[in-house]
């Protein structure tokens, strides 16, 4: 199973086909879903949905923009001389000449409106699919370009990611072990507290029982960390099945949650302080999940 990918990236192809060339850029950001621009030649119509479907069957989120640039030799575009349209100025102007009127210049001819025209694209239809064609393959070599600069992004990620929650394991197995003293920790500040307030009260060891074993109940956080264990787990596993970016955004709302549970409950400073670090990793993670696709 290949590793996870980032969403930020370039690819780059070049072609040429007859009296064209063109090259292709491709760039992607971060994005929620998959999100396609294009830029092309005037012409090329169909290249935009060839683009996006071709984005489509190689990644799953980004803000991916393409372009191409394209030129078609000088010689290639030369204009033409229509000579009907000529032909009628010529006569109209000899006409004129004959009234005195002074005859008129090649380049002023030239530059008379319908005398010049560039060629007939229709007669280059056949061309022109082909260029487009070739055009569609660049397109595909720019896009799986792109997507290696992801993967490669990607690869530099996960090391960073798997760091994250690594950390995140170490807090729980240490806020593991600080909560399981919270209920001792608990009797002994009631027990101070009602024997400060009622030290004489009938049957005060068993109340001080009772509403101990309440409040303990209340703080415990077994739950919380059983199911932030079951989160790590549930990480580990699906940097291993990407595209993961969508389902690792869910589960950075879980891990969040818990440990707001967990800070809430608290009964000891020590245990507080550890479900605050515990929120400031998650908050690092999420950061870096953000950038996976």
């Amino acid at each position: 199973m290949t590793g996870i990918s980032g969403m930020t990236g370039f690819g780059r192809a070049e072609g040429a086909l007859g009296d064209w060339s063109w090259s292709v850029e491709a760039r992607s950001v971060n994005g929620r879903n998959l999100e396609v621009r294009f830029r092309g030649p005037p012409g090329f119509d169909t290249l935009e949905r060839h683009a996006k479907a071709s984005a489509q069957t190689r990644l799953n989120r980004g803000q991916v923009t393409l372009g191409i640039q394209a030129k078609r030799a000088d010689s290639a575009v030369g204009l033409k001389v229509n000579q009907n349209i000529l032909a009628r100025y010529l006569a109209l102007a000899n006409q004129l000449a004959e009234e005195g009127a002074t005859p008129p210049s090649a380049d002023g001819l030239l530059s008379l409106r319908g005398v010049l025209e560039a060629p007939e694209e229709a007669d280059d239809s056949e061309a022109r699919a082909g260029v487009e064609a070739a055009m569609a393959v660049s397109i595909d070599a720019a896009l799986d370009a792109l997507k290696v600069s992801r993967e490669r992004e990607g690869g530099q990620l996960a090391p960073v990611v798997t760091e994250f929650i690594d950390r995140i394991k170490a807090l729980i197995a240490a806020a593991e072990a600080e909560a399981s003293a919270q209920t001792d920790a608990i009797r002994e500040r009631f027990a101070r507290r009602m024997t400060e307030l009622a030290p004489d009260a009938p049957g005060l060891q068993d109340r001080i029982f009772l509403e101990a074993a309440a409040l303990a109940t209340k703080a415990d956080v077994r739950e919380e960390l059983d199911r932030l264990t079951a989160h790590v787990a549930s990480a580990r596993t699906l940097l291993q099945q990407p595209p993961a970016g969508r389902k690792l955004d869910f589960l950075m709302q879980e891990f969040m949650r818990e440990a707001n549970t967990l800070c809430s409950k608290s009964a000891t400073t020590a245990l507080t302080g550890l479900g605050l670090e515990l929120k400031a990793v998650i908050e690092q993670l999420r950061e870096q999940v953000q950038n996976v696709e």
